[in-house]
């Protein structure tokens, strides 16, 4: 059984419907778990990542221990959902570095805007 853990912004929208979304869809062999990055489990996670990750504002998604962040964290996820999303993740991975992560960036600049949970 594989470990997968998202850290990601629980006062986003856009974050927690992502969060709602993949455990909807994730496989059953898949242990899985979403934190809020500003919670106590988060920020005990984060603290465990070398030093250059911990200050980041992005999604952390850790796979077997290992934590990956932005556009390859993102398309990691696509390892933990069935098939017919897991399918995706060779095609997503050739997609240039610069690309992904520029899409991601270009996303989290505007996520706010649509709206944000209150704690």
């Amino acid at each position: 059984m594989s470990k997968t853990t998202v850290l990601i912004d629980a006062h986003c929208v856009m974050c927690n419907g992502m969060a709602r979304f993949l455990r909807k869809r994730v496989k059953p062999s898949v242990d899985f778990d979403v934190h809020g990055i500003e919670s106590e489990e988060g920020q005990a996670i984060i603290a465990s990542f070398p030093e250059r990750l911990q200050a980041m504002d992005t999604v952390y998604v850790v796979r077997n221990g290992e934590p990956h962040v932005r556009s390859a964290g993102a398309i990691r996820l696509l390892l933990c959902m069935r098939w017919y999303y897991a399918m995706w993740f060779p095609l997503a991975w050739m997609v240039p570095l610069p690309l992904r992560d520029g899409a991601y960036w270009v996303v989290s600049k505007i996520r706010h805007r649509f709206g944000r949970v209150s704690a």
